[in-house]
């Protein structure tokens, strides 16, 4: 499997603009062939520990069972969409790939 983690920093960082995102996340990034697992959420205020990482507004987690999902995914047309609808808000955007 192919762990694929994406932390979003916006520019605009209000409740609102952050919600959309999520709400676009869910729309557009949930249903691709090879996706086992998804969740898009806020990142968790209430959790200060001294390594925690606070730098982001979004968090992205899709698990998909190989590396082949993932290439397909990375140029579905929802998946681009989503990318040319939202990115003008994105202040800045981290990605962590990992196998499992």
């Amino acid at each position: 499997m192919l762990v694929h983690n994406v932390y979003f920093t916006l520019k605009d960082d209000s409740p609102e603009a952050v919600d959309r995102l999520v709400a676009a996340c869910h729309k557009y990034l949930k249903d691709h062939p090879g996706v086992v697992f998804f969740a898009a959420g806020t990142i968790a205020e209430d959790l200060e520990r001294p390594v925690n990482d606070r730098m982001a507004d979004v968090g992205l987690h899709v698990i998909f069972e190989d590396r082949a999902s993932h290439d397909t995914y990375q140029t579905a047309e929802d998946h681009l969409t989503f990318i040319e609808e939202q990115k003008g808000n994105w202040k800045q955007v981290r990605v962590f790939d990992s196998n499992c």
